[in-house]
């Protein structure tokens, strides 16, 4: 018969590991979420919307960390995107054996109409994208790419006009100096959790991640926010006090 100690230890264990199983949960589960309307439909309509209108919205939604790091930012102003989330994790590292096999490998898994979204653990040294990795992507049909580190072949990126967020610039490749860990997986960039399948959008004012499991509902509140905007526009153009519009149901 086991011993009182013995089974407060085999109680404390099974409500450690409850907790790390809840964790786990929270942090590794990926939404099968299927929406009401196609993909590629849900997409275009938020390409019409804008960024402070749906984080706006995902506020509603009390979830207040779903805009990526201010500093990762569109290599052209008018850049716009959006598409499921396609994740990638590497970190700094000096070996090289394996790094192109497993790269190619990740590269025949994109999936048409994803958002590369590239957590680099903070590598402030090599470039993850290039011209190649660009037209490579084009080819498969990704629909852009959030780097949270460098790029680099700037010039062969704006040339076949693809949308790419990223934080900085640099001739360093990206062998030698680090390796991919992990694909479609959750990452973390800054506060934001991201998963596969995840929503993600950018435009001027930088990257937000919208839960798979809210994206149509955050849809149709954005789109009714957007459409309400275009009236208070007007009352404001027309002269109204503040007073008035603020009666009317319009905000600042």
């Amino acid at each position: 018969m086991p011993s009182l100690k013995d089974m407060k230890r085999e109680i404390g264990n099974e409500a450690g590991l409850m907790k790390v199983e809840k964790l786990v949960e929270l942090r590794e589960k990926v939404s099968n979420t299927e929406f009401p309307i196609p993909t590629e439909e849900l997409c275009a309509r938020f390409a019409k919307l804008y960024s402070g209108c749906i984080n706006d919205v995902l506020r509603e939604f009390t979830l207040l960390n779903q805009a990526l790091p201010s500093d990762i930012m569109p290599l052209r102003e008018g850049m716009v995107m959006c598409g499921e989330a396609f994740t990638v994790k590497s970190a700094p590292n000096a070996m090289i054996r394996g790094e192109m096999t497993f790269r190619a490998q990740m590269l025949d898994d994109f999936k048409p109409g994803c958002i590369v979204v590239w957590d680099t653990s903070n590598d402030q040294d090599g470039s993850l994208w290039g011209g190649v990795m660009t037209a490579t992507a084009k080819t498969k049909g990704i629909k852009g790419a959030v780097i949270a580190g460098g790029i680099r072949d700037t010039k062969q990126i704006l040339e076949q006009d693809f949308p790419i967020f990223y934080r900085y610039r640099t001739s360093n490749g990206s062998l030698g100096r680090c390796m991919i860990t992990h694909y479609q997986t959750t990452i973390l960039i800054g506060k934001t959790l991201i998963r596969p399948g995840d929503i993600i959008f950018g435009d001027i004012d930088g990257v937000l991640c919208i839960p798979r499991d809210i994206a149509y509902p955050v849809l149709q509140r954005a789109e009714h926010i957007a459409s309400n905007e275009v009236d208070i526009f007007d009352w404001v153009h027309q002269g109204d006090t503040i007073s008035e519009i603020i009666a009317k149901g319009g905000y600042f």
